[in-house]
């Protein structure tokens, strides 16, 4: 008893419609993967211009630290020399008042370089 049953055929239509989903789908993953490499760039980019702004803006807080620092023990040693009352008043003052002119000056140039460096991220992120 044997049996003989007809082998199965797949119409061509069906082929060609498979075949063209197929490309369509390689082509929708190749248009994705190059959207991701697109992004993953200019996050590269952004990230290389924010790291680059944050190390200009360590250098210079680390050179305000140093500054203040030196600018301390020169007043103390001032301090230490002084002969009275008032001379310790007046070396006060003029140390405070300095140190706030120096406050205010660092201030504005730390601004400067953290808006510089947001700046310069931005620009990097656009220009993808």
């Amino acid at each position: 008893m044997s049996t003989n049953k007809p082998g199965f055929e797949i119409p061509d239509q069906m082929r060609d419609f498979a075949e063209k989903s197929v490309d369509q789908a390689r082509k929708a993953f190749d248009d994705f993967m190059g959207a991701t490499h697109k992004a993953v760039s200019n996050a590269e980019d952004s990230a290389s211009a924010v790291q680059a702004g944050a190390v200009d803006v360590n250098k210079k807080a680390l050179t305000y630290a140093e500054e203040h620092v030196d600018a301390a023990f020169k007043f103390a040693q001032e301090l230490v020399k002084s002969q009275s009352v008032e001379d310790m008043m007046k070396i006060q003052q003029a140390y405070l008042r300095g140190q706030m002119e120096v406050f205010g000056e660092q201030a504005r140039e730390f601004s400067n370089s953290t808006s510089k460096a947001v700046q310069d991220a931005a620009k990097a992120a656009q220009k993808k």
